[in-house]
């Protein structure tokens, strides 16, 4: 990448990225999320990592923040999903493909 490439960047995105990325309960959600072709419900995810709902609630708020994740609600289940666009915004593709 070009010096140009990255001044397109959102340093607070960027910000928001990193922290979300630097927790390692974090990793394994968006590493369960990208071995998947769909969207995840967030009880699933909860019960692969072992962990209780509002854990895995905060952990997820976190990752939307960020924009690494969307989270779509049906009724009173919610469902969650890699946001592709800031992954390939950011070049995290590879990465978030690789953990």
């Amino acid at each position: 990448m070009t010096i140009e490439q990255y001044s397109n960047y959102n340093d607070e995105d960027l910000i928001k990225i990193f922290k979300a990325l630097a927790d390692p309960v974090r990793l394994n959600i968006l590493r369960i999320l990208s071995k998947r072709e769909s969207e995840l419900g967030c009880g699933e995810v909860g019960e692969l990592l072992g962990m209780s709902k509002s854990a895995v609630s905060y952990h997820f708020k976190t990752l939307r923040e960020a924009g690494l994740t969307i989270t779509r609600k049906a009724g009173q289940n919610k469902f969650v999903r890699l946001n592709h666009e800031t992954l390939e915004k950011y070049s995290l593709t590879n990465l978030i493909n690789n953990l």
